[in-house]
């Protein structure tokens, strides 16, 4: 009997122990996690904190559209007598579209304060949709490329191309005009939305052409280190791009989602 107490004290004693370690392990945890959500918090509400990152987003925008700017100069003095060719049109547009981006992060204390408010929805939402156009032009560069090598017509593509700009950019004109006459937070969700819309629209685009230019190059037979190299390059272009964008989607919805 006495035998038989002792072990059952000593299966109370260790399931005590279980327990206050248990207890103790979810204490760190949830100190820890009330210590990162405080870093956090610091960090997202200090000036300075923010200059910086400010800062150091308007560096390496800057140091793309000097890139952009490079590419498309080295191009114009290799093939001067083909004017505006897609490739050239797609740099330029880098270059304007991360340049205008460096100086909104470079005075984005200026454009936060500007006056009426729809100013700084037009300052912020520009540059958004000529990303938007720049590279829904390197998706069009890809479909051409891919329907000419099947042998089907393209007639089609540029016309398609230009319609989906106008759309986007009425749209986007409208919402700027309803915020204006009335900024209602509606609005301004509908404007997140209608972004994370556009994003996603982009990401299945390079997933759509990008993944069929890549198989389509990958089935003939690689016969130079040049034609591996653009085989790869399509490849981590095409990654990288529907990856952006998809997390570009996501983030859009969960400034949307998340309490301000």
């Amino acid at each position: 009997m006495m035998r038989t107490g002792g072990l059952e004290m000593m299966h109370s004693s260790s399931g005590i122990l279980s327990s206050s370690s248990s207890y103790s392990a979810a204490a760190v945890v949830a100190l820890n996690l009330k210590e990162a959500t405080n870093w956090w918090s610091d960090v997202n509400e200090s000036p300075v904190w923010q200059d910086r990152i400010f800062h150091i987003l308007a560096v390496l925008y800057g140091i793309v559209s000097v890139i952009a700017v490079i590419q498309l100069v080295r191009i114009q003095l290799r093939v001067p007598e083909y004017g505006w060719t897609t490739q050239k049109v797609f740099h330029f547009l880098n270059f304007l579209v991360n340049g205008v981006r460096a100086l909104v992060f470079v005075f984005r204390r200026d454009a936060q304060n500007m006056q009426p408010e729809i100013l700084q929805h037009i300052l912020l939402d520009i540059p958004s949709l000529a990303f938007f156009t720049t590279y829904a032009l390197l998706v069009l560069f890809w479909a051409e490329i891919y329907y000419q090598a099947r042998a089907v017509s393209t007639d089609g593509l540029r016309p398609s191309f230009f319609t989906i700009n106008a759309v986007v950019y009425v749209v986007q004109i409208a919402i700027w005009l309803v915020l204006w006459w009335k900024p209602v937070q509606v609005m301004v969700i509908i404007s997140k939305m209608f972004f994370a819309g556009v994003s996603l629209f982009a990401a299945l685009g390079f997933l759509l052409y990008g993944g069929r230019l890549f198989l389509m190059l990958q089935r003939f037979p690689v016969e130079s280190k040049g034609r591996r190299k653009k085989l790869q390059e399509v490849g981590y272009v095409t990654t990288i791009c529907f990856t952006c964008f998809l997390i570009r989607c996501i983030m859009i919805l969960m400034s949307w989602i998340t309490p301000s």
